[in-house]
């Protein structure tokens, strides 16, 4: 069964950074792009960024610039930094495979808030 726990959400002040992780287990996650997705309150979930298997980094515009994924496939661990913050990016934050996301299973994801 697979399970995704996200953690490192938290509140920052304008322009700050956070780094959030995500561990996988129960699946053989190395072989797969990973998600990382948000959700602000009264808006839909979105997908700001995923990862290859290769490593290799895709973003939406609106955090193109700003936020940087990895992965460490030795720790089963993806990672999402996140640098000048804004209020917009105030939402839950969720890593998830593309496939589970699509089926609409989702971890409890980590709170990301930026206020002064």
């Amino acid at each position: 069964q697979v399970q995704l726990v996200e953690s490192g959400g938290g509140l920052v002040q304008p322009g700050g950074s956070l780094e959030l992780s995500c561990v996988v287990s129960g699946y053989a996650y190395r072989r797969y792009t990973m998600g990382w997705y948000r959700q602000a309150p009264g808006k839909e979930r979105e997908l700001v960024a995923d990862i290859t298997s290769d490593g290799i980094g895709n973003y939406s515009d609106s955090v193109k610039g700003r936020f940087i994924v990895s992965r460490d496939n030795a720790k089963s661990t993806v990672y999402l930094q996140m640098h000048s913050l804004t209020p917009e990016d105030t939402a839950v934050y969720y890593c998830n495979l593309p496939w589970r996301a699509a089926l609409g299973t989702w971890g409890q994801g980590t709170q990301v808030t930026v206020s002064s």
